[in-house]
């Protein structure tokens, strides 16, 4: 890999993740304060009052402790939809956003191949992501600490944060797929964020029961299931398998897209 392009990259994108991270961690704070029997009975209230709009976001049950607390209001929407953001965004300007403003051209006249470019690109979304994500649990971690010592299941909360990073990487995957062989930015755009997105949506409707619960299978988001995580369930092992072939499968293709595609700079 090119450390220099890493570095760059770096320092070019930590406004946007401080401002993606800033977000998180205050949305983090309030749900674990919210934690006290005085705020969960309004929650339940809440619930009972539209109990197909929270089962829709994944909030359909408050739970017994607090990691089953954290699952329902944290991993049902906002550590869905924060990050996926910042994937959006990070994995078009990775790639498409150097070749739609002409940078690309520079990039490839230096002394490296396309080949690391490419995998210098992909690391560095990969590691941005992952980092995004310890910085949550460890912020978890501080503030369970802080306000509820030894009621947070640490295990359940690492192999929740293990699972949700996996779905993160499969997404981030394809993103960054859809970067290195789209013909232009909008288009990779409209494809890297309208798929997860639609994704998402028909897991929301699945998650609604019925006669949409089938649904589900026609949905990434399926194979993360925080509540199967949380017990260990077995299953929840092959589906974090599936999410992590998912991933490289997608990089590996991004990659031979993006070494094998005609540049027109």
């Amino acid at each position: 890999m090119n450390f220099t392009l890493f570095k760059h990259e770096l320092f070019a994108s930590l406004k946007l993740f401080a401002i993606i991270i800033g977000v998180l961690l205050l949305y983090i704070v309030s749900v674990i304060y919210m934690y006290n029997p005085e705020m969960t009975d309004m929650l339940k209230k809440f619930t009972e009052t539209m109990p197909e709009m929270m089962a829709a976001f994944g909030m359909s049950s408050i739970g017994d402790t607090l990691i089953e607390f954290l699952s329902t209001y944290l991993y049902g929407f906002l550590l869905m939809i924060l990050p996926l953001v910042f994937t959006i965004m990070l994995a078009n300007k990775l790639i498409m956003g150097y070749i739609d403003n002409g940078s690309m051209a520079y990039l490839i006249a230096t002394p490296n191949t396309r080949f690391k470019i490419a995998l210098t690109q992909a690391l560095f979304l990969i590691v941005s992501i992952f980092t995004l994500l310890a910085v949550t649990t460890l912020v978890m971690i501080v503030f369970e600490k802080l306000l509820f010592p030894n009621e947070l299941d640490l295990t359940a909360l690492l192999l929740l944060n293990c699972g949700l990073f996996l779905l993160h990487f499969a997404i981030s995957g394809f993103c960054f797929l859809i970067s290195c062989s789209s013909k232009d930015l909008r288009t990779s755009y409209a494809y890297s964020a309208g798929i997860p997105i639609v994704f998402y949506l028909i897991e929301a409707l699945s998650n609604m029961g019925g006669s949409l619960d089938k649904l589900q299978y026609f949905t990434i988001y399926t194979l993360f299931d925080s509540d199967k995580l949380i017990h260990q369930d077995s299953s929840s092992w092959w589906m974090m398998g599936a999410l992590l072939l998912i991933g490289l499968l997608c990089y590996s293709l991004a990659i031979r897209f993006f070494v094998k595609r005609d540049l027109h700079l």
